[in-house]
């Protein structure tokens, strides 16, 4: 037997899968650290907040305390609303941001793909889209009210353009940043514009189109709480106007609350989804 035979290195391959379950068991330690951490912060913060209110470090009437908080929810929950049950409020706003969310996806996907394809589109609308993306969005709520008034027309319009323009600058990029050599390649096998678009371009552009999706639900939430808070008939916006107008801060952190564990339901879902969709691509912790 020869020494190169000899000195082949058979160890590493050995200890392959050692050092796999090794990686595997770091990654769960380090996750359960993060766990563990963030809620140690969240306690921290929370209970310092409680004992500052109640020492009277901070005021009590305008800060309120999270004590005060979780009793405003209990009431909410058990007793409902001064606009009816708890969950009316929050299915009729996130009915809002959900339909508002879905028209702006879906347009600012249409739209970039649409102009990240052709050039000539791009030169002729582009001017006109940075006007409009200029224009503070929040300030348009108003408007909507007036046009379409106090029912959940106006508050999807809200979110609708809060989410198309994240959704839109994504989806363009993503069509610009398409890999040369796979739409040549497509075009030689004799795949027409439509099936280059279809079969390369959307597919290529898809984690772009994700990536934005976690910051325009939020976008939508927002729009619909807008359009509430500005003029509703029922939602969470309303809620948190009626606990500012009776000078209310726990009703005001209660529907803040509630929202922020909407917006965590939200995101869950479309991380869960997009783990889903990409299963070719390593996670964090494989990296």
């Amino acid at each position: 037997m020869s020494p190169e035979v000899l000195s082949a290195p058979v160890v590493d391959t050995a200890r392959t899968p050692g050092r796999e379950h090794s990686r595997a068991r770091a990654a769960r330690r380090r996750k359960i650290v993060v766990a563990a951490a963030r809620v140690l912060l969240l306690v921290a913060v929370l209970g310092l907040w409680e004992v500052l209110s109640r020492a009277k470090v901070i005021d009590p009437f305008n800060f309120s305390m999270p004590s005060k908080i979780w009793e405003q929810i209990q009431t909410w929950v058990m007793h409902g609303t001064a606009l009816g049950p708890l969950g009316e409020q929050i299915w009729y706003t996130l009915h809002e941001a959900l339909l508002g969310w879905v028209i702006g996806v879906v347009a600012g996907v249409l739209f970039g793909i649409a102009l990240g394809r052709v050039t000539l589109l791009a030169d002729i609308l582009g001017p006109y889209i940075k006007v409009l993306n200029s224009i503070p969005r929040i300030v348009l709520a108003p408007i909507f009210v007036i046009w379409f008034g106090l029912g959940p027309a106006s508050k999807v319009a809200s979110a609708v353009v809060l989410v198309f323009f994240p959704v839109f600058f994504n989806a363009f990029q993503g069509a610009r940043e398409v890999d040369r050599n796979l739409v040549a390649n497509a075009r030689i096998l004799g795949a027409s514009d439509r099936r280059v678009t279809l079969q390369v371009v959307i597919p290529s552009a898809t984690s772009w189109i994700f990536t934005s999706l976690h910051v325009s639900f939020g976008f939508a939430l927002i729009g619909a709480i807008v359009g509430e808070y500005i003029g509703a008939t029922k939602g969470i916006g309303l809620l948190v106007a009626q606990s500012q107008g009776t000078f209310n801060a726990a009703g005001v952190y209660a529907a803040m609350v509630i929202l922020a564990v909407v917006a965590l339901l939200a995101e869950g879902l479309l991380t869960f989804g997009e783990r889903r969709i990409f299963r070719w691509k390593p996670s964090e912790s494989d990296r």
